[in-house]
């Protein structure tokens, strides 16, 4: 029984030994300075503390490493062990990774334990804007597995200032592209007055871009997108309002036509002309067109607004010129015709005869009248 009692013992004991230790050790206080985003070759300055409370009889395990990395450049790692207050600095590291191992960080549960870091570099330099990673602090085993769930990390943007540059350049083309869309449609009458205000937010933005320092990287991009966004909403008002302006133009030629188009009406001799069908006809399918284009303007579709607008114009504007024809060939005269009752022809011919005899007469009496006076 004895035996077996110290069998299980001794399987405790190797359990122990073969789970890994982890400690309980924390990371406070973390500032990098300067803060936000880094252009290459930045001085920067990184300061934290790490608390160790005790835990499974020691402030951390013997068998453990604490490492810390970093991307800086030309790094240089100021250490300060404090034991119950009591500061004990160690010699700088310079290193990318400085490796603490447990024999240095192992203390008794009963010592209050935990070490002051300072790490000086400068940003690293590169072609393109990356995330960089300036501080990670992890724990190694006694196997060599990181310990992932007590893992700190840091990274800061460090930034290409070209990158901003080319961006905003970019932009300036799309403004000045926008610039000439607004003066064209300007002149041939269209209502600019919405674009004009978008292309003045989108301008505003890019100035304040430019002139962005560099660890304001990520708001500089912000007013780069916040001018496209302008530059869309201009270009789509812009394209609105010049649809409109098609659709209101098609209007003109309708309400001409109907002006003449009354008048067939309001006449008794006219109201039930031959033509007039056909004229009634070209203008309603003109106004069915402008319906077509206004509802292709409430969906967005501005190319086909115009281009059901330009067809509206011109069967408007054929109704309207049929009218107007047709008008003047009835008011001049030209469009008399001989009665339609039978032997209208040569009544016709009989009245200008008699016409023609009674002048002849009164011709005849006239000059008799100057023989006799004279």
């Amino acid at each position: 029984m004895k035996g077996l009692t110290k069998l299980i013992i001794l399987a405790a004991v190797i359990f122990i030994l073969c789970v890994p230790v982890v400690s309980a050790w924390n990371v406070q206080g973390l500032t990098i300075a300067p803060s936000g985003s880094l252009t290459p070759n930045t001085a920067v300055t990184v300061s934290f503390n790490v608390a160790f409370p005790a835990s499974s009889g020691s402030t951390f395990p013997v068998g453990s490493d604490l490492l810390m990395t970093t991307a800086l450049a030309n790094p240089k790692w100021t250490y300060t062990i404090v034991l119950n207050t009591v500061e004990n600095p160690r010699n700088p590291v310079t290193d990318q990774t400085l490796d603490l191992s447990g024999f240095e960080l192992s203390y008794a549960s009963t010592v209050d334990e935990s070490l002051s870091v300072t790490l000086t570099g400068t940003a690293p330099a590169g072609t393109s804007t990356t995330n960089q990673t300036i501080l990670d602090v992890h724990e190694v085993d006694s196997n060599g597995d990181t310990i992932t769930s007590s893992e700190v990390t840091q990274s800061v943007l460090v930034i290409n200032p070209a990158d901003v540059q080319n961006a905003v350049s970019n932009e300036n083309t799309n403004l000045t592209t926008f610039r000439s869309d607004i003066d064209e449609k300007s002149a041939l009458g269209v209502d600019t007055t919405d674009a004009e205000s978008d292309y003045n937010a989108a301008s505003t933005n890019l100035a304040s871009a430019k002139a962005r320092p560099a660890n304001q990287y990520s708001d500089a991009f912000n007013d780069i997108a916040a001018a496209q966004a302008s530059i869309d909403a201009g270009e789509t008002a812009l394209d609105k309002a010049w649809a409109e302006m098609v659709v209101t133009n098609a209007q003109t030629p309708v309400t001409n036509a109907d002006a003449v188009i009354a008048w067939f009406k309001g006449n008794k001799s006219t109201s039930e002309d031959s033509q007039l069908s056909s004229i009634v006809t070209e203008r309603e399918i003109a106004v069915s067109y402008i319906s077509n284009a206004n509802d292709f303007i409430t969906n967005g579709q501005y190319d086909q607004a115009r281009s059901k607008a330009e067809q509206a114009f011109t069967e408007g504007n054929q109704s309207y010129t049929d009218a107007l024809a047709r008008q003047k060939q009835l008011l001049s005269g030209w469009s008399f015709s001989f009665p339609t009752i039978p032997g209208g022809v040569f009544l016709v011919a009989g009245i200008i005869v008699v016409v023609l005899a009674i002048v002849g007469v009164i011709i005849y009496r006239k000059r008799s009248s100057w023989d006799e006076l004279g």
